[in-house]
């Protein structure tokens, strides 16, 4: 995540917050997780983008079929730049 955040935002002025994950805790908190085992080996987190604004939930959008890219990106959660 560190690797990602330098370089979509190296000057870290965007105001976006990138979040690891490694145990699968917050995942699991927010019931988007689901069992890859066929195809990456254990549970995996379902695609999905939050917004929040000062703190609070704004919108969730998660991908309907847990990896795809139907909901999540940026251009449909926070619309065109």
């Amino acid at each position: 995540m560190k690797a990602w955040g330098q370089t979509l935002d190296p000057a870290g002025t965007l105001g976006i917050r990138f979040l690891a994950d490694p145990t699968g805790a917050f995942t699991k908190a927010l019931d988007l997780s689901f069992d890859g085992s066929a195809i990456f080996g254990g549970d995996r987190s379902k695609r999905y983008a939050i917004v929040i604004e000062q703190g609070k939930v704004k919108s969730v959008a998660v991908e309907p079929d847990n990896t795809g890219t139907n909901v999540s990106t940026a251009e449909k959660v926070l619309g065109p730049a």
